[in-house]
């Protein structure tokens, strides 16, 4: 059931980029940004649910089964700029665009930064105002030297239980098994904290882009858990208020995973607000 392979490949400024699409071919494209330390597993249910729509879904380069390497640039930015170039490399000219966690700040800035033109903008649990990170990620972004070097079972131990407080449910132990799975091994225990390291780098990131927030001039939904422990309700709700007639959506009994704490609520929520 969450057998999850992306068929195609791109090669982008960063390495390569695995990516898929699902539903119908002939339909209005969306398209799903995952965050961190996620991938496209996460949206795996929503994207075979929206049957009649053209749906793309990608692991950005460093996550999932997209090329990871040292030295790899992971900034916000910089994945801002690949996301504006897989949507020319796709023919996508104004898609509908949902973007979770960190997933939002690279939809954002390759909108609002980069130019890249969107139909409408969901933005679930998103990474858009400062300050953000877990104290966990922090300490690890901070010190990803001395972590990249922690024995594989400890690091897996730390990698499953951070994975797991993104959730308010217990997680099924096949779906944490998968969230996991590309961070292991000597190559995904580098890469994560790699890209934990990056996300300490970039919290001038949204900072820098609050004030653009007005400017935004599209259907906007900001959909959050309420029971969020990465990132809280509070912020959502504050998002929602600087963007120009977002609509917000707050699911009660959700995490930072809501994909896996309310799948049905978050569908309803996103199909309502594509379908509007």
């Amino acid at each position: 059931m969450n057998a999850w392979h992306l068929r195609e490949s791109w090669r982008s400024r960063l390495g390569t980029v695995r990516w898929d699409r699902f539903g119908d071919p002939g339909g209005e494209p969306v398209v799903l940004l995952h965050g961190t330390p996620f991938s496209s597993y996460v949206w795996r249910g929503f994207a075979r649910a929206l049957t009649g729509r053209r749906v793309h879904v990608w692991d950005m380069p460093g996550y999932g089964s997209s090329e990871k390497f040292d030295g790899q640039d992971l900034s916000l930015a910089a994945l801002g700029e690949v996301f504006r170039d897989l949507l020319e490399h796709w023919g996508l000219a104004e898609p509908d665009v949902v973007a979770h966690d960190s997933g939002g700040a690279v939809a954002l800035g390759a909108h609002l930064l980069h130019g890249a033109p969107y139909r409408s903008l969901a933005l679930v649990d998103a990474v858009a105002l400062g300050p953000w990170g877990s104290p966990f990620s922090r300490l690890a972004g901070e010190h990803a030297g001395v972590f990249e070097r922690l024995p594989p079972a400890l690091h897996r131990a730390l990698v499953r239980e951070y994975v797991r407080s993104a959730a308010a449910r217990e997680l099924r132990p096949d779906v944490l098994d998968a969230l996991v799975a590309p961070w292991l091994g000597d190559e995904g225990q580098r890469a994560f904290y790699r890209q934990l390291a990056q996300r300490t780098a970039d919290a001038e990131y949204t900072t820098a882009m609050r004030d653009r927030y007005a400017t935004i001039d599209l259907p906007v939904l900001v959909c959050w858990g309420a029971d969020d422990a990465w990132v809280p309700a509070a912020r959502g709700r504050e998002l929602a208020a600087l963007v120009p007639g977002a609509r917000l959506e707050v699911l009660p009994g959700a995490g930072h995973l809501v994909h896996e704490d309310s799948p049905v609520e978050l569908t309803v929520a996103l199909t309502g607000f594509l379908g509007r």
